[in-house]
């Protein structure tokens, strides 16, 4: 049945107005929001409101800091498939710079379950694989908990929730402090910026935005 949904011709998405109380990270216009690990200007694309990973420039991170929040972004991996596993369209949202939710072409497309699209990267795979066809626009939608330090020392688990295209991928797993591999940012800290990853593959983003959200 999973294949045979893969194969229908998926629904269009309007991009739509963010909630009001929404930071727009990325309005299709420019970078202002963004800067590169070094504080210096992103030399990622801009064309038609998308923004495209230029390969070998390095990630980005917005320049606020946020703790609890819902992030949603729309990206799509190339259209043109080149490379197999983890050197198809790899990239990703990275909360606080330290956590990693996947982003990768797997449609039709196999590597280590945790590493797919979806995944909580080297920590839980995502409950479905829902990935629409290379070149197709796709959705997160997360919300995120970072882990917390207590006044005794140890440290009190996050959460990640993600939707990918509408379905539940990830629900409410538990984020213990451990960063990704490819994390820029280590220790537990209450807030961080959002990094999008260089991965060299030129991914495209669209109608990025984050809600600051009441810490739980």
């Amino acid at each position: 049945a999973r294949l045979a949904a893969a194969d229908q011709e998926p629904p269009v998405i309007d991009p739509g107005p963010p909630p009001s109380d929404a930071i727009v990270l990325f309005d299709g216009k420019d970078l202002a929001q963004w800067e590169t690990l070094k504080h210096g200007e992103p030399k990622w694309e801009i064309a038609d409101g998308v923004l495209t990973v230029k390969p070998g420039t390095g990630n980005i991170i917005t320049k606020e800091q946020f703790g609890d929040v819902q992030v949603h972004v729309e990206w799509a991996t190339p259209a043109e498939v080149k490379g197999e596993g983890q050197g198809r369209g790899n990239s990703g949202v990275y909360l606080q710079g330290r956590y990693e939710i996947q982003v990768l072409d797997s449609y039709n497309n196999k590597t280590y379950f945790n590493g797919q699209a979806g995944a909580f990267y080297g920590h839980n795979a995502p409950l479905v694989n829902c990935c629409r066809k290379p070149g197709e626009w796709q959705t997160y939608d997360i919300i995120f908990h970072p882990p917390r330090t207590a006044a005794d020392g140890t440290v009190r688990p996050g959460s990640f929730t993600v939707l990918q295209n509408g379905v539940l991928v990830q629900d409410h797993i538990p984020v213990a402090g451990d960063p990704t591999t490819a994390a820029q940012f280590r220790g537990v800290a209450p807030t961080g910026p959002l990094m999008l990853q260089d991965h060299g593959n030129p991914d495209r983003f669209r109608n990025l935005w984050i809600r600051r959200l009441p810490s739980p």
